[in-house]
């Protein structure tokens, strides 16, 4: 049995003194993890929250989730992670992907596989303080003595998931859906088993909203806008694999999706999500209250996730830090956790029924 640990993440497009007093709430009750989105257009800088958040709290592990490769040049990134790292005190972590809309709404395409490698490579040498060569001149932060930052990969497909199986020391998988998250850890598994790395070294995060309430009509409506996030990775999959080489439940909700306003990312109540349907809202998210919380978190810990990360960005943020802290979090401290037995069959984005195996 895994440990579970607990996160919660900022989009944000809240006052940052606010964040702030979220942050010292949540570490008050046990959340270890505080992690944030970047895209810099569509809201506001995250290196600048992120020092605040630092400078303080004393526990929490602060990171983005996710920055990518591109919009910011290698030596800024790491420069910028090595000093909060002083800052923090060796609490920092990088999650970092190929880019979704930070590169979007800049009308620019996510960057490849192999960047991303190279760049998270380079961002160990230089945060370890030791020299790279870059574009030909070898460069140094000879002042970068906190220590190197773990780095998380989010991704979907087999190739970058694989990839991550090999050189990352967390995988993050924007979804609660325990058949898909199993369906990517066996690239993620293949990948560690190609590079001789023991698997179960690799920390998983599963990343979604959560409504907390018996009323699953008004919970799903605050969190709808997060399937229709993650059909833009899943579109993007399509384009690059053919369906038979993806789970149907991962991609046949996309079908009916007519285009995606990236002004209007992760905005509850968004047009956005008018494709989504209440079934695969329940499985990319966990609505209801906190008797089905819990069984949906035991349900993940029990196919090895080690952090269940709220997406906090649907109203009430104080009120759902709170109530994990005394009704949820205890619960996966290590006294009397129950394991629940995994869902023995699921129906498909189509309706249909697929069995599932066992965990």
């Amino acid at each position: 049995m895994t440990n579970m640990d607990f996160g919660i993440t900022f989009k944000s497009d809240m006052d940052v003194r606010r964040e702030v007093k979220i942050a010292q709430q949540a570490e008050s009750v046990g959340f270890k993890y505080l992690w944030t989105f970047d895209s810099h257009v569509l809201w506001q800088e995250c290196y600048t929250r992120m020092t605040l958040w630092a400078w303080n709290t004393k526990k929490l592990h602060i990171g983005t989730l996710v920055t990518n490769p591109i919009v910011r040049d290698i030596t800024v990134t790491a420069s910028g992670f090595a000093t909060l790292q002083k800052i923090s005190n060796g609490r920092m972590a990088l999650g970092i992907g190929r880019g979704d809309s930070s590169r979007r709404v800049l009308g620019k395409k996510p960057t490849t596989n192999e960047n991303l490698m190279n760049f998270v490579e380079e961002f160990r040498t230089l945060t370890a303080a030791k020299p790279v060569n870059y574009d030909g001149t070898e460069i140094q932060l000879t002042w970068a003595d906190a220590g190197v930052p773990p780095v998380w990969v989010a991704g979907y497909g087999p190739k970058v998931l694989t990839a991550a199986g090999k050189y990352a020391d967390g995988i993050i998988m924007q979804f609660a859906d325990p058949h898909l998250i199993k369906w990517c850890l066996e690239f993620v598994k293949q990948g560690a088993q190609q590079a001789g790395r023991d698997y179960r070294e690799i920390k998983v995060l599963a990343a979604a909203p959560v409504w907390i309430s018996d009323d699953l009509v008004t919970a799903r409506e605050h969190v709808r806008w997060f399937p229709a996030l993650v059909s833009n990775h899943v579109v993007d999959l399509l384009k690059r694999y053919p369906p038979e080489e993806l789970p149907q439940e991962l991609y046949t909700y996309v079908e009916d999706r007519k285009g995606y306003d990236y002004h209007h990312h992760a905005q509850v109540g968004s047009d956005n999500a008018e494709f989504v349907s209440d079934e695969i809202t329940d499985r990319y998210c966990i609505v209801g209250n906190v008797k089905e919380q819990i069984r949906r978190i035991e349900e993940l810990q029990s196919i090895g996730v080690n952090q269940f990360n709220i997406y906090l960005m649907v109203g009430d943020e104080e009120k759902q830090v709170a109530t994990y802290g005394s009704k949820i979090i205890p619960h996966f401290n290590g006294k009397g956790v129950r394991i629940a037995k995994p869902a023995k069959h699921a129906k498909t984005a189509k309706g249909k029924t697929a069995k599932r195996k066992r965990a």
